[in-house]
């Protein structure tokens, strides 16, 4: 008698898992639609304010329903904070790269760490002053003097990427032979007196004093560099 060659369920195959090729296709159309949210949402931001662009507005500008938002996003601080943390990875990486401009080459190891020290924070005045948009995104935080609309623990990973964007500096201070409290004294009262300059800049008004706020950042930086360069 010849033997049935029927399978019951059991001894089934498994069911092939997706493949590669598909699993990476899936990943690249939900990052292409992640994508457009926050396209549509920086749109949205810099046109109508944080409390202005509401997540129906994004949605439309997206070409969504804002109950398809949800599949990406939880909230709309969520997709703020997704902005700004995109914004302050590339003003990271731009101070990270920042090298000194080979006009001026440095003679012996403390000049050349003086020299990497201007570079990377006139990298960061440049960031800004070129992406004026960006700055106006990461000051949303601070609207009536303490950050808004956003979850402690948000708040406390845009505030650590932010003190990563200033830690090449405060290196840098380090290598010079600063100590880490004088150290983060020095990043901070950088971070201050560039941040006013590009305040000054991007908003026009430093053309009340009829100077440049890039000139300004390099009269600063003069003494800065004497101080923390040492004896000759």
């Amino acid at each position: 008698m010849v033997k049935s060659t029927v399978r019951s369920p059991d001894d089934a195959p498994a069911q092939a898992a997706p493949s590669g090729p598909r699993v990476l296709r899936e990943t690249v159309i939900n990052e292409a639609r992640r994508m457009l949210i926050l396209d549509a949402a920086r749109s949205a931001f810099f046109e109508l304010g944080l409390d202005g662009a509401s997540l129906r507005e994004i949605a439309k500008r997206a070409g969504y329903t804002p109950g398809a938002l949800y599949s990406y996003f939880g909230s709309r601080e969520e997709i703020y904070a997704a902005l700004l943390g995109e914004s302050l990875l590339r003003l990271q990486r731009s101070v990270d790269d920042a090298t000194p401009a080979d006009s001026a080459p440095a003679t012996g190891e403390r000049a050349a760490l003086i020299a990497l020290l201007r570079a990377r924070v006139m990298a960061f005045f440049d960031f800004y002053r070129e992406h004026p948009q960006d700055m106006d995104l990461g000051f949303y935080l601070f609207n009536g003097a303490r950050p808004r609309g956003l979850t402690p623990e948000l708040n406390q990973q845009l505030n650590g990427r932010l003190q990563a964007t200033l830690q090449p500096i405060q290196d840098v201070l380090v290598r010079l032979g600063l100590n880490e409290a004088e150290a983060v004294i020095e990043t901070t009262a950088i971070f201050a007196h560039t941040v006013g300059l590009l305040m000054l800049n991007n908003t026009g008004r430093i053309r009340l004093f009829g100077q440049n706020a890039r000139d300004l950042l390099v009269r600063y930086l003069d003494p800065l560099s004497a101080r923390v360069a040492g004896p000759a």
